[in-house]
C-alpha cells in the first residue's frame, strides 16, 4: 500500500512541474528576433563589432542576461526596454532561437591573436575547453572582440559584475586583454 501512495505522489509531483513546463519555441522567438537584427545580425552574428553575436549562445546563458536587462540588474538602456516588453515565454523563444543559430568567427587582428592564444587558458574553467560556455557562463570563442574587450574593461571597472570575472579582469594588463579578445574572435 506504501508503494502505491509513492507512485501516485510521483505522478502528482510529475503533474505539477509539467503543468508550468514550457516547451520553448524557436520558430516564435525567430519572428520575435526581427527587433534583434539591427545590432545583433540577422543571423545572430552582428556586422557591429561593438554588439555581442548572439548565435550558438546557450540558450540558459540568453534567458538569464535578457532577465538581468529587464530586472535592471545589468545596465543598458536599450537592452533594459526591450527587454521590458518580453514576456517569459517570449525571452525563452529568443533564447531557444539564438541558441539553435550555428555560431560564427569575428575575426580579429592576427598577430594580436596569436599573442593571446596561451592566455586564455585561465578563461577554459568555466567558459568550457572550447570556451563556447556552459549553463551560465557566455561562450567566449567567436564573439567579437571590441565587445569583449568592452565587457573586460567594465568587469575591471567594477561596472559590470559577476562572479569572479571582476578579480579575473582586474589581474589583467590592458595588453593582455585586446591579446586575448583577438584571439577568441578569431575563434569558432
Amino acid at each position: 500500500m506504501n508503494n502505491n501512495y509513492n507512485k501516485i505522489g510521483f505522478t502528482l509531483l510529475l503533474g505539477l512541474f509539467a503543468a508550468h513546463a514550457h516547451a520553448a519555441d524557436p520558430a516564435a522567438g525567430k519572428a520575435k528576433a526581427a527587433a534583434c537584427q539591427g545590432c545583433h545580425g540577422a543571423a545572430g552574428i552582428s556586422s557591429n563589432p561593438q554588439q555581442p553575436n548572439l548565435a550558438g549562445l546557450n540558450a540558459f546563458y540568453i534567458e538569464n542576461q535578457l532577465n538581468n536587462f529587464k530586472a535592471g540588474s545589468r545596465d543598458n538602456p536599450v537592452m533594459k526596454a526591450i527587454a521590458a516588453g518580453l514576456s517569459k515565454e517570449e525571452i525563452e523563444n529568443l533564447a531557444a532561437y539564438f541558441a539553435g543559430l550555428p555560431a560564427g568567427s569575428a575575426g580579429g587582428d592576427a598577430a594580436l591573436a596569436a599573442a593571446g592564444k596561451d592566455k586564455v587558458a585561465m578563461c577554459m574553467g568555466c567558459h568550457g575547453e572550447k570556451l563556447h560556455g556552459q549553463g551560465h557562463v557566455p561562450g567566449l570563442a567567436g564573439q567579437q572582440p571590441t565587445y569583449l574587450d568592452k565587457q573586460l574593461h567594465d568587469f575591471k571597472a567594477g561596472t559590470r559584475q559577476a562572479g569572479p570575472m571582476s578579480a579575473i579582469a582586474k589581474s589583467l594588463a590592458d595588453g593582455d586583454i585586446k591579446e586575448m579578445t583577438a584571439y577568441l574572435g578569431s575563434l569558432k
